[in-house]
């Protein structure tokens, strides 16, 4: 395996142990106070460091790339024109691993009661990059529309047909 190989499954890696991690703080304050995703998105990179799986800068990126899926996700549960989440994903989420749909699922909806702590971000556009990691979904190449699908946790590659590096969440429709 090459270093690049195993510093990408580190990263992949980070980003579902994060994501769970997420997912177990939002579910610990659920009969207190409103859950509120970026302080478990905080709290998760805090593990991460200090457990030594990632370094400070490695739980950084990945949080955004968390905070940036599950609002997207959010975003789309939240709209009026919502026809499930097999639409959002657009591709069949029987081939997404079960656990990870479950963790995503989980905290996309916890994300969602927690709109008020997303509003301002939702304003922005997201954009996604080469070289970044997504959760499951469905990215469109910004320059040609080119599609690409992710049925688990992956790096963002070159769009593959004009190998271009910006994407966006391809919209359901």
């Amino acid at each position: 395996m090459t270093r690049h190989q195993s510093d990408n499954d580190k990263l992949i890696h980070g980003y579902n142990r994060m994501m769970e991690r997420v997912k177990a703080a939002l579910e610990k304050v659920e009969h207190e106070a409103p859950p509120r995703l970026r302080q478990a998105i905080e709290f998760a990179k805090e593990k991460a460091v200090e457990l030594e799986e990632l370094t400070l800068e490695e739980a950084e990126r990945i949080g955004e790339y968390l905070r940036r899926d599950m609002e997207d996700a959010a975003e789309y549960l939240a709209s009026e024109e919502v026809e499930d989440l097999k639409a959002w994903f657009r591709f069949d989420v029987a081939r997404i691993e079960e656990q990870l749909l479950e963790m995503f699922l989980s905290v996309a909806d916890r994300a969602k009661l927690d709109m008020l702590d997303l509003e301002e971000q939702l304003e922005e556009a997201s954009e996604y990059h080469t070289g970044e990691i997504t959760g499951p979904g469905t990215l469109a190449c910004i320059n040609c529309g080119e599609v690409l699908h992710f049925h688990k946790t992956s790096h963002i590659p070159p769009c593959p047909k004009c190998h271009e590096t910006k994407f966006s969440r391809e919209e359901a429709g």
